[in-house]
């Protein structure tokens, strides 16, 4: 079953269910996935989960910025959202293995100080894509090097 299938499927059961808070966030995820249908780059396992990665990303932007307003009502609605569509994305690395990771990058690109940070980077975010959130990446890297 692929995605699209799989989120038609969760939808008619939130349809059912009354759920109106998963079924936004469903009809956000299949959203994208016509768009990308419809995109030069196709509809593939790994174009999805960057739409699904941009649109989490814009979800927690979102709610800071109703934080900082105070308006919870509407933070807490893009928090759920966010959560929602985490939930189709693999599993996100922890800290602890992205800095083991990164320590083998490092070593492999042969790193010396902060001044290599671009090449660490730009090997950390092939190497890294999709399984951790590049802000956390890069600061661990400039941990790491400083």
């Amino acid at each position: 079953m692929n995605i699209e299938e799989k989120i038609n499927g969760e939808i008619k059961t939130a349809m059912l269910a009354k759920d109106a808070k998963k079924l936004e966030a469903l009809r956000g995820i299949k959203s994208v996935i016509l768009l990308l249908k419809t995109s030069p780059e196709g509809l593939t396992d790994d174009s999805v989960n960057k739409a699904l990665q941009k649109e989490v990303k814009k979800r927690k932007e979102s709610a800071e910025i109703y934080k900082s307003q105070n308006r919870p009502d509407l933070e807490e609605v893009e928090l759920s959202q966010a959560a929602i569509i985490e939930e189709y994305l693999p599993k996100q690395m922890s800290e602890e293995e992205v800095k083991a990771e990164l320590v083998k990058i490092i070593a492999s690109v042969g790193a010396t100080g902060p001044g290599d940070m671009g090449k660490v980077m730009g090997a950390a975010s092939k190497t890294l894509a999709g399984k951790a959130d590049n802000k956390m990446v890069s600061v661990l890297v400039k941990q790491l090097l400083g």
